[in-house]
């Protein structure tokens, strides 16, 4: 035997033993991920036992997912090191969704990385500052090793044109495998493109296979009969169906988003010492109201928003996909606001959280605002125990805007927070003024005893804002509703309506209108505001007026958004009639207006100021303190008394720079 020959017969061991090695690799990630994502650690082996079980082939076809991702590590020298690159990204993504899903009803999807400075700004909401710290030892001690592996690890001898023909092989088969077990799953029922509620897929359909589908599958495909023809069709009807009445163009029209808010009555099971939401409830028994159905549940803000603005069923787009993150960054499209900018009126948006909260400092732009105020331009907040701002300033903000535009009618679509997870599970608040006394046996009661009180805060806010609009003389709509149910752990048969997708809406007004009780989507929430006021500009307006009811609704709503998304443009006749507003930072501009000193400090009073205000002289930042909307300390000598020299520039958390005075 020639030493050529024996080599060969050692080597080929060696790449069998490879292969036993990733395929074992492979399927012990997949069980660890699956466990995670069936939260197996914290709550038993059910739900994971379920699924292995009743969709075997789901998960064959995750288990092939993940060896795909290992197979590169034939083609490698540094095979140890890929291996071990791999296989961390895997368990790291599995351990991500595993936390999310505790502490949000939604699973981890490529979209949350589009937002992932958002998610580590909000870290500390969900863990203390020593498990944040144990984190980021945890995460540096991973990516030291990694990177040693790289340096120093173990590198194959093995020739590389082997290495070639061999890794296109198993690649190959792998792919040929993967194939197969998706078509079988698929013909099985076990396995599906449709993601009408994103967690129940995660659960039915597995982590691996779900994920990618969130990366693979965006945007909104071609819907069947999309052509010229049937786009000119459906425009022609819209518009013979719009509303001949005169319009209202004197009315205000107010939206407030409430975080996380549903009425405590809705939850079955629960009982608390008294009401904590006594000014819905009289709202609801009072003005036109009705259950809300939204697209997501326990997270997912941008989402239900996006529907009410745009009047665009977010369903349509891929799964877990935020709209915000993806096409509405570029593109101007129909919304309520410039359906009401048509009409003379001006329109602000207020959110009491970051401006860069999934973009909404670009997007707003496109959805028609004037002027957006964040968090970043209002005066000092007072914060919940989970560091969130409460609700209370925003009665202030709502009624600055319409004071800013005495002239014109106003549009004010404003977010809250308050609301929001994670709610903590040990006691925190000391005498809080609702008790829970009965509640369902999976729900955790200091979870929901935090959570209930703060929707009574939420609703002394929104009976001081009825109130100061009560006083006002001009004509007003304010339109209050519920972005999602709150990340309590809530199931389906815990609500009322039974479903995790259904909040409630009220409709206020202060000059008389129709009592109507409905049920509404998201998406025809602003359609059904607008048609009170028989305002039909607009197509995707005109369409929920016109068709809402009618059994090609649906499709007729998917053709529209294909149209002005992806397609040609036919409902515009190729010309998109909307363009990016030039929108500003804060409704009213930030002044200084005089530079003192006084001592051994320097004093710089205006208008305006916030916390989040920068002073710099010829482009250096100075140490300043807030103290008031009117005046600011300087404790370092800023070089010149010319305040003409001084520019207040508003920074977020991150340093960036979202106005300047200039």
């Amino acid at each position: 035997m020639s030493l050529l020959t024996a080599a060969a017969i050692v080597r080929k061991p060696r790449r069998y033993a490879l292969l036993a090695v990733l395929a074992l690799l492979s399927l012990l990630v997949t069980l660890v991920v699956e466990l995670f994502n069936h939260k197996s650690f914290t709550g038993g082996l059910d739900s994971f036992w379920q699924f292995a079980v009743g969709a075997p082939l789901a998960l064959l076809v995750n288990y092939l997912l993940v060896l795909l991702t290992l197979v590169p590590a034939i083609f490698l020298r540094r095979r140890v090191f890929y291996i071990t690159l791999a296989c961390a990204v895997w368990l790291v993504g599995g351990a991500v969704n595993g936390f999310i899903l505790l502490n949000r009803m939604t699973p981890f999807t490529v979209a949350d990385l589009t937002v992932v400075n958002t998610g580590l700004d909000t870290l500390p909401n969900y863990l203390s500052a020593g498990y944040i710290v144990l984190l980021a030892i945890a995460v540096g001690a991973l990516l030291a090793g990694l990177v040693l592996l790289l340096w120093k690890g173990p590198r194959s001898n093995t020739p590389g044109q082997q290495r070639l023909f061999a890794g296109i092989l198993v690649l190959l088969v792998n792919a040929g495998l993967l194939f197969g077990a998706w078509t079988l799953a698929f013909r099985a029922g076990q396995l599906s493109t449709v993601f009408s509620n994103l967690a129940n897929a995660y659960d039915d359909y597995g982590f691996a296979y779900c994920f990618a589908q969130t990366w693979l599958n965006k945007g909104i495909s071609l819907p069947p009969g999309y052509n010229l023809g049937t786009i000119r069709d459906l425009r022609e009807q819209i518009d013979a169906g719009r509303s001949t009445a005169v319009s209202a163009d004197d009315v205000n029209v107010i939206y407030v988003q409430l975080e996380s808010f549903v009425d405590p009555a809705e939850i079955r099971g629960l009982e608390l010492s008294e009401n904590p939401v006594p000014n819905w409830t009289a709202l609801d028994a009072a003005y036109s109201s009705g259950g809300l159905r939204v697209p997501v549940v326990g997270a997912g803000t941008a989402n239900s928003e996006c529907e009410v603005l745009t009047g665009m069923s977010v369903r349509f787009f891929g799964p877990g996909e935020y709209p915000y993150q993806t096409r509405l960054k570029t593109r101007a499209v129909e919304t309520v606001a410039y359906n009401l900018k048509a009409h003379g009126y001006a329109t602000h948006a207020i959110h009491n959280h970051r401006a860069t909260f999934y973009n909404r400092n670009l997007v707003y732009e496109n959805l028609g605002f004037d002027d957006f105020t964040s968090l970043e331009y209002m005066p000092q907040v007072e914060l919940t125990p989970g560091n969130w701002a409460k609700d209370a300033v925003l009665t202030e903000q709502i009624l600055q805007a319409l004071d800013t535009t005495p002239d014109q009618p106003d549009l004010v679509f404003t977010v809250s927070v308050q609301g929001h997870g994670k709610y903590p599970t040990e006691p925190v608040l000391e005498d809080p003024a609702v008790t829970v006394t009965a509640c369902p046996d999976h729900l955790n009661v200091n979870a929901v005893e935090y959570y209930v009180n703060q929707l009574r805060e939420m609703d002394q806010f929104i009976g001081e804002l009825v109130q100061a609009l009560s006083q006002r003389k001009e004509k007003t709509i304010l339109v209050l509703y519920g972005d999602h149910l709150p990340a309590l752990g809530l199931e389906g048969a815990d609500m009322q309506s039974g479903t995790l997708f259904r909040t409630g809406y009220v409709i206020w007004d202060n000059f008389g209108l129709e009592l109507l009780n409905e049920d509404l989507a998201a998406y025809q929430l602003s359609a059904a505001v607008l048609g009170r006021l028989d305002i039909s500009d607009g197509y995707f307006n005109g369409l929920h007026q016109v068709f809402r009811g009618e059994a090609s609704y649906a499709q007729e709503l998917r053709l529209l958004q294909y149209d002005v998304l992806y397609g040609q443009q036919y409902l515009y006749n190729g010309q998109d009639p909307y363009t990016a507003t030039d929108m500003t930072m804060g409704m009213v501009p930030i002044v200084a207006q005089t530079l003192e000193q006084h001592g051994d400090a320097w004093y710089i009073s205006g208008e305006h100021f916030t916390p989040y205000c920068r002073v710099t002289v010829n482009g250096k930042a100075l140490d300043a303190v807030y103290l008031s909307p009117r005046l600011m300390k300087l404790t370092q000598d800023p070089g010149t008394t010319d305040v003409r020299q001084v520019k207040i520039e508003v920074v977020d958390s991150h340093n960036e720079i979202l106005s300047d005075t200039e």
